[in-house]
């Protein structure tokens, strides 16, 4: 757009012209660009290896990734926190690993071992249960925009519901369990019919996609087109390739043609549903192929030239954009993304992982590496970690232990408003799933759920299993996921919102679901009384033992009477204390 009577250039000397009467775009005519320079933008340069920092702090760093944070602490003058202390390691793993907190014994013979490799056992032992896939899937499904109905629905008409998308939440599940390359994750799901049949679930991808009605209108089309780009090239590229449907990208080099090369892929497949290995998948097949014209302005009716299915042109290796043949295009669409030589699919998942173990991504912009998104804070660092994560077999593991493992991620918290050097970890609160699970844990009624089980709502009072595991509407999100910032399951989400809200406290307060959790903690312990009993409901709690002010300001609490109403509303307060809601 214009500004000021400037009209803005983004790398490459990027030129956008407009009608500057009318405030309209001409008819089609492909922006001008200078490629070789657009392509010098830091996101579209293939990572590079750098020497590893030199610092002062030597007996600091555990892995070479600290080298590169505390070379920037030290160029501030600033020094790394302390490490934190074992209660604080196994809680902060627990979760971060598993989405669960550590039991009160898996705490005490942590705290009390004099394995000098406790702390990297510890990692391992997280990292090995079934709990990690299902820990991360719930990074992933939001990413992709996971759902089982749709945001429009006409009376009770579920023509167009998933019945079966907790097919794809296996698949997922299982995926990151067994370290599926992220290449190869990267693969199946866009298109595992042409590498076998033994990953179709993954087709669920693009497969549980939002569909709407009057399907075979042209204009409808485009727009669930539209959401597929979106979806792939934010999530796997980190790219908002979608601004580019009706006019050329203003800031970035991503052309209409761009944006129609990779629309022509999915318009050329169909949704469909496969029964295969009593079980039915949500997946997409090839259709009619087809290159679609360039929509001027959006507008389906006002047709420009044809182009060809394809890539990015800014990321070809030629030149020129890569067009595809086979078929619709989207097993080379995959490989194309997971090329190593590729600059941004490595950069972009390495990013989400720290973002997901730090609390804030080192380019905070997930899903934007363009030029109107964030500079990443550490660049030498992203380039190294991208490229040991390529060159280590795209392990997920790998990375996420290489992450545990740093004396960065080991620092105690701090207080710091503005902690973009990493001059200690940051305050974390447990995310919606994180805090329901927390609660059925402590209260010992947790379920362990099969991972293809079908999905339970939220808010069902017979649903005690993760909450990985429940029904997920694009129509009507359930109201605890929404209070607790869970994403809008309708488009595609970088990451978490983080809000603090009277509701959230009101709800902690009122839910027949903390009550319950609270009344079945207060039975547990009812041949037990005084300070043993409240001693009892902090190890069940928060896996420790009250310290000494907690132990006197909880037995003021029950001065003059100690009725089971009483202990289960002092569970509550300790279900609603921050000492529970953080994971750090």
């Amino acid at each position: 757009m214009v500004r000021n009577g400037v009209v803005p250039s983004g790398s490459g000397a990027i030129v956008v012209f407009l009608l500057l009467a009318g405030g309209v775009f001409p008819a089609h005519a492909e922006k001008i660009i200078d490629w070789e320079e657009a392509r010098q933008f830091w996101s579209f340069q293939p990572p590079r290896i750098e020497a590893l920092p030199e610092v002062g702090l030597a007996s600091w760093p555990k892995r070479d990734l600290d080298r590169f944070i505390l070379r920037r602490l030290e160029d501030a003058s600033l020094q790394p926190e302390r490490e934190a202390g074992r209660i604080a390691l196994i809680r902060r793993l627990s979760f971060d690993l598993t989405g669960l907190p550590p039991t009160v014994e898996e705490v005490e013979e942590f705290v009390g071992s004099s394995d000098s490799r406790a702390y990297e056992k510890l990692v391992d032992l997280l990292l090995a249960r079934p709990q990690f896939g299902e820990r991360l899937a719930s990074m992933w499904l939001p990413v992709m925009r996971y759902a089982e109905d749709q945001a429009h629905q006409v009376g009770n008409n579920s023509k167009f519901f998933y019945p079966h998308s907790h097919e794809y939440r296996r698949w997922v599940i299982e995926a990151f369990n067994r370290d599926l390359p992220f290449d190869q994750f990267v693969r199946l799901q866009l298109a595992a019919d042409h590498y076998g049949d033994e990953d179709l679930a993954a087709l669920g991808f693009l497969g549980l996609g939002p569909q709407y009605y009057n399907r075979k209108r042209l204009d409808v089309q485009a727009e669930e087109w539209e959401d597929r780009v979106d979806t792939v090239t934010r999530g796997f590229l980190g790219l908002t390739v979608a601004c580019a449907r009706c006019h050329d990208h203003f800031y970035d080099p991503i052309t209409t043609e761009d944006y129609h090369a990779m629309a022509g892929i999915f318009a050329s497949v169909s949704m469909d549903s496969r029964k295969v290995g009593d079980r039915t998948f949500h997946v997409v097949k090839e259709s009619k192929v087809q290159d679609l014209n360039v929509f001027v302005r959006g507008n389906v009716e006002e047709k420009g030239p044809v182009v060809p299915r394809g890539f990015l042109k800014v990321l070809a290796r030629g030149g020129e954009r890569r067009t595809f043949a086979e078929g619709s295009g989207r097993r080379e669409l995959a490989e194309a993304i997971a090329d190593p030589e590729n600059p941004l699919t490595a950069r972009v998942m390495v990013n989400r992982m720290w973002g997901e173990l730090f609390g804030v991504p080192l380019v905070k912009s997930a899903s934007n590496f363009g030029s109107t998104g964030d500079r990443p804070s550490h660049p030498g660092l992203l380039d190294y970690l991208a490229i040991k994560f390529r060159e280590g077999g795209w392990s997920l593991k790998a990375l996420v232990r290489e992450f545990v493992l740093s004396a960065t991620y080991r620092q105690a918290t701090t207080r710091k408003k503005d902690n973009t050097l990493l001059a200690g970890m940051n305050r974390r609160r447990l995310s919606a799933e994180m805090l329901r699970d927390a609660m059925l844990a402590a209260s010992g009624e947790l379920e362990s759920a099969d991972p293809g089980g079908a999905s339970l709502k939220v808010s069902d009072k017979k649903n005690l299993r993760r909450t990985v595991y429940a029904r997920i509407s694009r129509k009507e999100l359930d109201s605890f996921l929404r209070q607790f910032d869970y994403p809008d399951a309708n488009v595609h989400a970088a990451g978490r919102v983080v809000t603090t809200t009277p509701m959230q406290k009101l709800y902690l307060l009122n839910s027949p679901f903390v009550a319950a959790r609270a009344a079945r903690l207060s039975e547990l312990d009812k041949d037990l009384e005084g300070e043993e009993r409240i001693q009892s409901l902090f190890r069940k709690v928060l896996a420790r033992n009250p310290s000494a002010s907690e132990q006197a300001g909880s037995l003021r609490y029950f001065e003059g009477s100690t009725s089971d109403r009483d202990w289960a509303g002092f569970a509550q307060v300790l279900l609603c204390s921050n000492a529970f809601l953080y994971r750090d």
